[in-house]
Order: structure tokens, then C-alpha cells, then sequence
């Protein structure tokens, strides 16, 4: 298997979502190829340490303009709307 084909299907084996052969082809790379290794374990702590993570509060300043800029894009949205209804 190549590096490529390891990246394509890089989500579905952290996801556990492959068939055991595909599995096994691509742990068979991870024990020869360091680099890909490292992009697997990389990976693998950052979606840990994500889902360990608790969300960091917006400052108030961010989350009034982002809610402006939600408000703005949904009336533009209606506004091009021929009935007035979501498009």
C-alpha cells in the first residue's frame, strides 16, 4: 500500500470503519513506514486531546458580532428568496 492510499483512508481507520483486510493492509504500512506512522499518531492525539477538551468560552465582543453576522446572512438569504420563505 502506498502513502496516498493511507491518507484516503485515514478517517475511516480512526473511525474504525474498514473492512479487516483494508485494516490489515494499512497496519501492515504503519509497521514499515515511519512518516505515516507519525501522521497516524498525530492524528490520533489530536482528536484525543479535542475530545478531552472542554469548549473555550467566545468573548462577549465575538459573540455579538457573530450573531450580527448569522442575523445578516438570513435576511440576505430571505431578501433572495422569491416568496419570502428559506431558499
Amino acid at each position: 500500500m502506498k502513502c496516498k492510499a493511507i491518507i484516503n483512508e485515514l478517517a475511516d481507520y480512526l473511525d474504525e470503519a474498514l473492512d479487516p483486510t483494508l485494516r490489515a493492509s494499512i497496519e501492515q504500512h504503519l509497521g514499515n513506514c515511519k512518516d505515516c506512522r507519525i501522521v497516524v499518531d498525530t492524528c490520533q492525539k489530536t482528536i484525543q486531546i479535542f475530545c478531552n477538551s472542554e469548549p473555550a468560552p467566545l468573548p462577549e465582543d465575538t459573540r455579538e458580532r457573530l450573531h450580527e453576522a448569522l442575523l445578516r446572512r438570513l435576511r440576505l438569504r430571505k431578501a433572495k428568496s422569491p416568496d419570502g420563505q428559506r431558499a
